[in-house]
């Protein structure tokens, strides 16, 4: 892949299909610093969360993938798991366009709040999250989640909670 989409090629922005999980698995994995998870985990996104989980797909390369599923105790709330670029496509908007693309999908319409956690030293998602609660022209909110001790031993950073809302439809 090219530093960037330089022949201006469309890029596919579909739900994801169990078939993607490989792919995803290993662009999450050169995703930095993202938490990476096991096949088997992409594998069950793609099958079960396949209506609020994106992929972005360029020349039949996954290039973006954002998991995203309703919150069980919060039917209002999207709670976006993990948003991940390629690399050589980064600083285009892909994320940004992701997920505005996912809350257009007919199954977010009663979503009236998006949640994620985001590390403290993880500028970039937390640029894109200010940046999606300004385009909504809505609040972020930052909360204390997880913090490091949850982790164990791991010397995981803490995640913050960001809640952006609510949103106007």
């Amino acid at each position: 892949m090219g530093s960037q989409n330089d022949e201006n090629k469309p890029i596919n922005i579909r739900k994801p299909q169990i078939d993607d999980g490989d792919q995803i698995y290993h662009l999450v994995k050169k995703s930095k610093p993202l938490d990476i998870n096991s096949l088997y985990n992409y594998l069950l996104i793609c099958a079960h969360f396949d209506q609020t989980s994106i992929v972005a797909e360029l020349d039949d390369e996954i290039i973006g993938f954002i998991s995203a599923y309703i919150n069980p105790n919060q039917k209002k709330t999207l709670f976006i798991w993990q948003v991940a670029v390629h690399p050589a496509m980064r600083g285009q908007n892909l994320a940004t366009n992701m997920i505005m693309n996912i809350l257009k999908k007919d199954e977010i319409k009663s979503v009236e709040f998006i949640e994620t956690t985001v590390t403290p030293s993880n500028q970039a998602s937390m640029s894109l999250f200010v940046k999606i609660a300004s385009q909504l022209n809505t609040n972020l909110l930052k909360f204390p989640f997880f913090t490091s001790a949850h982790f164990g031993k791991s010397n995981h950073e803490e995640e913050l909670l960001l809640r952006i809302g609510p949103l106007t439809k």
